[in-house]
């Protein structure tokens, strides 16, 4: 298993004071370079959409925010995982720092599955459905499944999609039920799913909280499971055994190894 960027250290003491300078200072800078960069997200989509510089840009969101945060991130990589086959990788969600650590560690071009409220934030939800992110209305069933069907037509086309599969973030760290949209995309599309285990970052920003505490989050990208074994209808077997392995990711201590 190939290791990237591997130098953990013990998360320092949250700001005593939740309103404290520094956390405005730093939530205010991420909001400036995140106006700037969704801005010229909008325009490379608009100018140049079949190019990969929206997920660049996306990494420079992801880098600056993990710098200025001092949030450090180590990924870990299964000997079986092809990065050139387009995947379904399905990941736990503890923290809002998830999405900039798993962007910069993933190992290939990708789009996220994501909630459809996201649209309503100014330039941030904008950029993301330019650049072919799938929003899902889980309020409306029928949308939802035109939503997935869609997504299927893309990763069939070679793109691979990220799905948080308990659809929310954990607000005590643990798993909670997997969702059944990621594993139907799978399934529908016929292609892997790749458990992604992504452990720390609810001690350095849990569900709720805005102060981020330094750190490091580890991401262990598990052996794939093929979905030419399974059916719609056996599709819960297939969850349990994601889930088993996304679980073994995160019980796992000391140097990343295989699940």
């Amino acid at each position: 298993m190939t290791v990237k960027k591997s130098t953990p250290y013990t998360p320092a003491p949250l700001s005593k004071y939740p309103g404290d300078p520094l956390t405005a200072c730093k939530a205010l800078f991420i909001g400036l370079y995140t106006l700037v960069l969704g801005t010229f997200a909008i325009l490379t989509c608009l100018l140049l959409p079949r190019t990969k510089a929206f997920i660049k840009l996306a990494r420079l969101w992801s880098w600056l925010t993990l710098k200025i945060l001092g949030v450090r991130f180590t990924a870990a990589y299964h000997a079986r995982l092809a990065a050139s086959r387009p995947s379904i990788y399905v990941a736990n969600h503890q923290s809002q720092l998830d999405i900039p650590a798993l962007v910069m560690a993933m190992p290939v071009d990708f789009r996220f599955v994501a909630k459809r409220e996201l649209l309503i934030i100014p330039v941030f939800g904008w950029a993301l459905w330019l650049a072919g992110f799938v929003l899902i209305d889980r309020r409306d069933r029928e949308r939802a499944i035109q939503s997935l069907q869609r997504a299927a037509r893309q990763v069939r086309r070679g793109t691979s999609f990220v799905v948080f599969a308990e659809g929310t973030r954990s607000p005590d760290g643990q798993l909670l039920p997997f969702k059944k949209g990621g594993f139907v995309l799978a399934l529908e599309a016929g292609v892997p799913i790749v458990p992604v285990s992504i452990r720390g970052g609810h001690a350095l920003l849990p569900k709720g909280s805005l102060r981020a505490r330094r750190g490091t989050i580890e991401i262990v990208f598990g052996e794939p499971v093929e979905t030419s074994v399974y059916t719609l209808d056996t599709k819960d077997s297939l969850i349990e055994v994601v889930r088993g392995r996304i679980a073994a990711g995160l019980a796992s201590s000391g140097p990343f190894r295989s699940t």
